[in-house]
């Protein structure tokens, strides 16, 4: 059976129904692989410690394919970096990140939601072929967000973390005004989409809409929709 494959950081926070790492999130097969060792610190970094983490992913998307992945993906929008790297390499199609939807939004103000404003770099929009200036707001770095997916701790306070959201989509409209789309760059930030589109009247995407094209360009037999 052909499935999704999706590259896993090395994480232990809870993974909600909606979150990347759910498997209840897809109405399609997943098959995950964790990247050992390589955690959101490591991902989430404007610099990042590239060849190791290059190294990790040509790894286990090789083994990800070689397990039967039709295509690839991974649980981390900043991997969007390697995003080119690891089409080269990879013996299956492979869509890294939610920013990838970006430059099809063609004719929109579309703005971005980050799990880190400060470590989200005009590199890493480049490398999905996003433009330098779109705008970015992230969430708060002392809040229950982050104390959950970016210190990696095990509890999950679902309401905050939902408030945390649409304060960081209402700063990003109030600073940018005109913005008529949102992309939520992190994995973890589907849950509190619907909450978002309700407080802000705006079209949001995330990496299940990424990943719901994309399994539909890698299996002929669904159907669009």
């Amino acid at each position: 059976m052909k499935a999704l494959g999706i590259l896993m950081l090395d994480t232990r926070f809870p993974r909600i129904e909606g979150d990347i790492g759910n498997p209840a999130s897809f109405d399609f097969p997943v098959i995950y692989r964790r990247l050992e060792g390589v955690g959101p610190a490591d991902a989430v970094a404007a610099r990042p410690d590239e060849p190791r983490l290059m190294a990790a992913l040509e790894a286990n998307a090789r083994e990800l394919a070689a397990a039967g992945a039709a295509g690839i993906s991974t649980s981390c929008g900043f991997l969007a970096l390697f995003q080119k790297e690891l089409e080269a390499m990879s013996p299956v199609p492979v869509a890294t990140s939610a920013l990838l939807l970006i430059a099809g939004l063609k004719g929109r103000k579309v703005g971005v939601v980050t799990a880190s404003v400060r470590n989200l770099t005009h590199r890493h929009l480049a490398a999905v072929d996003a433009p330098a200036d779109t705008p970015i707001e992230g969430m708060p770095e002392g809040g229950a967000f982050a104390a959950t997916f970016l210190a990696d701790g095990l509890d999950l306070d679902r309401a905050a973390v939902e408030r945390e959201t649409i304060e960081a989509g209402r700063a990003l409209m109030r600073k940018n005004p005109g913005i008529d789309a949102i992309v939520l760059e992190c994995t973890n930030l589907p849950p509190y989409r619907r909450a978002l589109e309700a407080a802000l009247g705006v079209e949001v995407y995330d990496v299940l809409d990424l990943l719901r094209d994309f399994w539909k360009r890698l299996d002929p037999d669904v159907e669009p929709g």
